[in-house]
């Protein structure tokens, strides 16, 4: 039996509960629209995951946005196109991101006495915030946050998604990551996950290199795929990470457990301005200039030394020399670094 009326009918019911703000209406029609996803054939939940995801801006900033998103995701995970609701899901992510951001910056004890991120809290911050509309709507943003991760996984593991939308997303997940508090790290690292093309140049050697990356989830692995390609492929001098350490960070089949096995740095990365690079960051960290990433390596300035499992143990990193730089385009790209002349 094809179940998309009913379906069809629910949904219709919650966008009219949205449309009238009428809270305890719309209460009532999430949680019969839930029982009908749950019931549902995968086709059918198919069919309503871009009119869900459409609710999002629909509904009140104070009530909780996340609802409509994680039905949409729950969409996304039976197999819905997650460009069909990225846009929505994300943005109501970005908006309750940035109000959680806000939240931190007027929160009377500072940073440092932020209060558990826990809607058991929810009065409390209202009332340190001030009591009035704003103040509740900074509270729902910072007691809410986690409610958004299921539906920005489940979006974001499309890397079109990412491409078109993680730039928008990220300023706000760095800085929410460095807050401590939602444990937002692993979203963040999902967002910034490139597929793209990456320019390296080698300072000591003068040389440079198209490398084209992805499903790198920290620069450790970048680091380590570098190496393995540029210094393991013969193009510059050095000792290339061990067949194991390269395992580790290709493997198609999912990392179980701890290998304890240790990564060495061939390295120091560099941004074209002669700023670090961290190995602790993420590839997305790299400058865009002329239109692409440009990464310098220069000799190590000590000897680094890591363990060697991938940040996403799901998710195998490559890293492929496009192509090789003429001499020429590489003294060109270099003119334009800290490290050109």
């Amino acid at each position: 039996m094809n179940a998309y009326p009913a379906l069809d009918g629910l949904l219709t019911e919650l966008e009219q509960a949205a449309a009238a703000a009428d809270g305890a209406r719309a209460e009532r029609a999430f949680e019969a629209l839930v029982g009908g996803l749950q019931a549902a054939a995968d086709a059918d939940c198919h069919a309503v995951a871009g009119r869900l995801a459409a609710l999002v801006p629909a509904y009140p900033p104070v009530w909780p946005r996340a609802m409509p998103a994680v039905a949409a995701g729950f969409c996304v995970e039976r197999g819905a196109d997650p460009m069909d609701c990225a846009g929505p899901v994300l943005a109501g992510l970005r908006e309750e991101a940035e109000a959680a951001l806000e939240c931190a910056a007027h929160w009377p004890g500072g940073a440092a006495e932020l209060p558990e991120p826990d809607r058991a809290n929810i009065d409390g911050l209202i009332g340190a915030l001030g009591g009035d509309y704003r103040a509740v709507r900074l509270a729902v943003a910072w007691c809410g946050l986690r409610e958004w991760f299921a539906p920005a996984f489940a979006v974001l593991g499309s890397a079109a998604v990412r491409r078109r939308y993680a730039a928008e997303l990220l300023p706000a997940l760095r800085e929410l990551d460095a807050l401590e508090r939602h444990g937002i790290r692993p979203l963040h690292c999902t967002a910034a996950l490139l597929d793209e093309p990456l320019t390296v140049l080698h300072r000591p050697t003068g040389t440079g290199y198209e490398v084209r990356i992805g499903g790198i989830g920290d620069n450790f692995q970048l680091h380590v795929l570098l190496a393995h390609v540029l210094i393991g492929g013969g193009h510059l001098p050095g000792t290339a990470p061990a067949a194991e350490v390269v395992r580790l960070a290709t493997d198609p089949a999912p990392a179980t457990g701890r290998s304890g096995v240790i990564a060495h740095g061939a390295f120091e990365l560099l941004a074209p301005d002669g700023r670090p690079i961290w190995n602790e960051g993420l590839p997305a960290d790299v400058p865009v200039v002329d239109g692409r990433r440009l990464l310098v390596l220069d000799h190590p300035a000590y000897r680094r030394s890591w363990n060697a499992d991938r940040y996403f143990p799901d998710l195998p990193g490559s890293a492929e020399l496009l192509r090789v730089l003429p001499a020429e385009e590489a003294r060109a790209r270099f003119a334009r670094t800290a490290f050109g002349g």
